[in-house]
């Protein structure tokens, strides 16, 4: 080998190297960090107990591969038993790829069921042209999910919204609802039936995002609700992400609002005796 081209090999290879090492070491920060979220966030709302069956809602999506992927290593990792059951709602959109989300359980070895409801027509000839087919459509899968899960006994039901998802939620509500209500990472359905957690609480969308880069999830859009720009969910999304470019950390301090909630300042009559107060100067 001619020892003058010696040196510039090193110098070429040295590069490439460094940037896989790099790469790796974000992508181990980055996994470390959302197990660790999902961790606390089971832990701190009691979302998991022991011989629990959860039923792990998947849409195709992005955060909900993510949920079954952070949830399976939270499983091996536990010191309880508990079984994960993936369950998908073919809700009978046109072109929606049915053997994707078989294909990709089945090859990761995991239980799942499909649920085959066609509540897409229902929503489209009920809902207008033009108008938003969330809140109905969101409605009607919940309630077969509700039902699904009751009659098979599952203990907890798992969805994939995130910290980003809770916030957004809580500005809809504030704006368009005249409520301070949000949405809890755990909560019990009206009827007492069905509890519903939301392992990804503590995880920001950007981090799901890059996660889903890198195990390249088969995402499968949604022809039905993806189609609609003008959704005021996107307006609310706009309006953090500004918000965030001029204040970072400005979403965390919300979500960290959320959870600490003093009733005495706010002017609730139900969740507070304002009536009732008297002085004491004993």
């Amino acid at each position: 080998m001619n020892r003058a081209t010696l040196p510039l090999t090193v110098v070429e290879d040295q590069p490439s190297d460094e940037k896989s090492r790099k790469q790796q070491y974000n992508t181990n920060k980055l996994i470390k960090r959302l197990r660790r979220q999902v961790g606390q966030a089971v832990t701190d709302y009691n979302m998991i107990e022991p011989g629990d069956r959860i039923m792990v809602c998947l849409s195709g999506g992005k955060d909900s591969y993510a949920m079954l992927d952070l949830l399976l290593g939270l499983k091996q990792a536990a010191p309880i038993k508990f079984d994960l059951v993936a369950v998908n709602l073919d809700q009978k959109q046109p072109g929606f790829p049915e053997h994707v989300l078989p294909e990709y359980l089945e090859s990761l070895g995991v239980d799942y069921h499909v649920i085959e409801k066609d509540t897409y027509s229902v929503v489209k000839r009920v809902v207008p042209e033009g108008k938003t087919t969330c809140g109905l459509c969101s409605r009607m899968r919940r309630g077969t999910l509700y039902e699904y899960a009751r009659e098979n006994g599952l203990t907890k039901i798992a969805l994939g919204h995130h910290l980003d998802d809770i916030v957004e939620t809580f500005f809809l509500n504030l704006f368009h609802g005249a409520a301070l209500k949000g949405m809890p990472p755990k909560l019990l359905s009206d009827d007492g039936q069905n509890i519903v957690i939301r392992p990804l609480a503590y995880c920001l969308e950007k981090d799901l995002e890059r996660l889903a880069e890198l195990r390249r999830y088969p995402i499968i859009p949604c022809n039905l609700c993806g189609s609609q720009p003008n959704l005021e969910r996107q307006n609310i999304k706009r309006m953090l992400a500004e918000w965030e470019r001029a204040q970072p950390g400005r979403k965390m301090s919300i979500f960290r609002a959320l959870g600490n909630v003093a009733p005495s300042q706010l002017c609730d009559r139900e969740l507070f005796d304002f009536a009732g107060l008297a002085l004491d100067r004993s």
